[in-house]
C-alpha cells in the first residue's frame, strides 16, 4: 500500500488492408507457410518497398479518433536487430518523427473517469512467425506475415492499475473496431500488447525501474500479468534487492512472468531514417475528408444509447461493444420501439445463441424486422413471451418468420374461453384437497393452477384469462 503502480502499453495493431505495408502480397489469415511472400517482404536484395497508402489512411483515422496531433511530415525509419523470422535484418518504423502525437484516449473506474494520455502512433512492418517443433529440437519459419502493416500505439505511463489497463486497452480496441480498420483479435495476434510497468513509493516524482512485459493473449491475461509483476516487484524492493530492467514473458500456465532478455533502450537498435522510403508529407485536405467520414465512437454512443434510448449504463456498454451489435438493436427499435425490452431480447436470446456459436451478428440469421415482428406478436397476445423464446430459437436456426412457425407448429395463444373452462375444471377435479385449501385461504396456490393449466396446453394459455377464470370457479362452491 506503499508503492503506486505506474503503467505504460504499447499496442501493435494489424490492419485490415487486402494487401502488405510495402508490396502486393496478400495479408490473409491461415494461408500455409511462405505462400503469401515475394522478394519484396523477403527482404532480396535489390528489391524497393512502396508505401500501402489505405494504411495511412488508417492511421489518420485512428489519429484523429484519439485526439493526436498528425504530423505534416512524418519519417520510416529502420530498427536495426536480429531474428529468425525478420528476413531483411531490421523492421521498417518511425522513430524521431511519428505520424502522430498527443492524443488520448478516456478510461472510467470506480465510478470516475481518467485520461490516459497517447505519446505516440506510428506505422511500422510486422516481422514473420516461428513455429516451434515439439518433438525435435526444431523450428520452421513462416514468412507469411512478414510485411504485414502495424500501427503502434503507445500510452503514457500514466495507468495506475491493471483494471485501468484492461479498460483502457478495451476501449483502444473497441476504436479500432468501430473505425474498421482492425479485426481485434487477440487470439490470432492482430491485435498485441505489450506493457511496461514499475513501482515508486507514493508521492514521488521519479519512476522506478520498469520491466516490459510480452506475450499476453488476452485482456484477462494482461490483468493477471500485471498483477502478478506488481506483487513481484513488491516483494523484490520488500527484501532489500533492486527491480532489474529487463523483458519478461506471461506464462500462462504458471500465472507467473518469467525473464526473457535484458531490455533494450533506443540506441541498441540504431535507428537511421531508411534510405528506400521519402519522407510521408499528409495534405491536410486529405485529412479533412478522412474526419468528415469518421462513424459514431464508441463512447459517443454508449452515452447516446443511455440518454436517448433511456437505458441503463450497463446494458448500452453490451449493447455497444460492437459495432454490428449497436446497428442491429438500432434497426429493431426503429421497427419496433421499446428499447428496453428490445435490449433484454438481444442481450438474453440473440447473444446466447451467437456466443453458443462463436457467430458474429453481422451473421446473424434472424433479421431485426423479424425480432421486431416477433415482440409485436407478444404484445398483441398471439403468443406468450415463454413460447416467444421457442418461435426464437427455431427462427435463429431456420431464417424463417415468426408467423410463419407459430401457424405451422400451432403456437397461438390459447384465449378461446370453453376450451379453458373445461381444462380448469379437469384440473379442479384431479386436485380436490388443492381447492379445498385455496378455499380455506391459501390464495398463493392460484400458482399451481395456472402451472398445472400451462401444462396442459404446453404453455399456450393465454394467462389473464386462464387467472380471471380460476378466481371465479375456485371463488365459487
Amino acid at each position: 500500500m506503499n508503492y503506486e503502480t505506474v503503467i505504460g502499453l504499447e499496442v501493435h495493431a494489424q490492419m485490415l488492408t487486402e494487401s502488405k505495408l510495402w508490396c502486393a502480397c496478400s495479408t490473409a489469415f491461415g494461408a500455409p507457410p511462405n505462400t503469401h511472400t515475394c522478394p519484396v517482404c523477403q527482404g532480396m536484395p535489390g528489391v524497393l518497398p512502396v508505401l500501402n497508402k489505405k494504411v495511412v489512411e488508417f492511421a489518420i483515422r485512428l489519429a484523429l479518433a484519439t485526439h493526436c496531433r498528425i504530423a505534416p511530415r512524418s519519417v520510416f525509419a529502420r530498427k536495426n536487430y536480429f531474428y529468425p523470422d525478420l528476413p531483411k535484418g531490421y523492421q521498417v518504423s518511425m522513430f524521431e518523427s511519428p505520424l502522430a502525437e498527443g492524443g488520448w484516449i478516456d478510461v472510467e473506474t470506480d465510478g470516475r473517469t481518467r485520461r490516459i494520455g497517447i505519446t505516440r502512433i506510428h506505422m511500422e512492418d510486422d516481422a514473420g512467425k516461428l513455429i516451434h517443433d515439439e518433438l525435435k529440437p526444431v523450428s520452421y519459419v513462416d514468412y507469411n506475415r512478414a510485411g504485414t502493416p502495424l500501427l503502434e500505439i503507445v500510452s503514457e505511463p500514466d495507468i495506475r492499475g491493471p483494471e485501468e489497463a484492461a479498460i483502457y486497452l478495451k476501449n483502444l480496441r473497441d476504436i479500432l473496431v468501430y473505425l474498421e480498420i482492425c479485426d481485434g483479435n487477440m487470439e490470432e495476434g492482430s491485435f498485441r500488447c505489450d506493457a511496461n510497468v514499475s513501482i515508486r513509493p507514493r508521492g514521488q516524482e521519479a519512476y522506478g525501474t520498469r520491466t516490459e512485459l510480452k506475450n499476453m493473449n488476452s485482456f484477462r491475461n494482461v490483468a493477471r500479468a500485471l498483477e502478478y509483476e506488481v506483487r513481484r516487484q513488491m516483494a523484490v524492493l520488500k527484501d532489500g534487492e533492486a527491480v532489474i530492467q529487463e523483458t519478461r514473458l506471461w506464462n500462462d500456465s504458471r500465472s507467473a512472468t518469467e525473464a526473457m532478455r535484458g531490455k533494450e533502450e533506443s540506441h541498441d537498435y540504431r535507428y537511421f531514417p531508411d534510405p528506400d522510403l521519402i519522407p510521408v508529407a499528409v495534405d491536410p485536405e486529405w485529412i479533412e475528408r478522412i474526419e468528415s467520414a469518421l462513424p459514431e465512437l464508441p463512447a459517443r454512443k454508449r452515452g447516446r444509447f443511455v440518454d436517448d434510448y433511456g437505458l441503463p449504463p450497463g446494458d448500452a456498454d453490451v449493447l455497444t461493444s460492437k459495432k454490428a451489435l449497436a446497428d442491429y438493436f438500432e434497426a429493431t427499435v426503429r421497427d419496433y420501439g421499446q428499447p428496453k425490452a428490445v435490449g433484454n431480447w438481444i442481450m438474453s436470446e440473440l447473444l446466447r445463441e451467437l456466443n453458443a456459436e462463436d457467430r458474429d451478428v453481422a451473421d446473424c440469421p434472424v433479421r431485426p424486422e423479424q425480432l421486431a415482428a416477433l415482440l409485436r406478436m407478444i404484445d398483441g397476445g398471439e403468443i406468450s413471451g415463454k413460447i416467444a423464446k421457442t418461435v426464437f430459437q427455431d427462427m435463429y436456426h431456420s431464417g424463417r418468420d415468426p408467423e410463419e412457425i407459430v401457424r405451422e407448429k400451432g403456437l397461438a395463444v390459447v384465449s378461446d374461453t370453453g376450451r379453458l373452462a373445461a381444462l380448469i375444471d379437469e384440473v379442479m377435479a384431479e386436485n380436490p384437497g388443492q381447492v379445498e385449501d385455496y378455499r380455506a385461504g391459501k390464495e398463493k396456490l392460484l400458482g399451481f393452477f395456472v402451472g398445472q393449466i400451462m401444462k396442459k396446453t404446453k404453455g399456450q394459455a393465454d394467462p389473464k384469462t386462464v387467472n380471471a377464470l380460476l378466481k371465479d370457479k375456485l371463488g365459487a362452491r
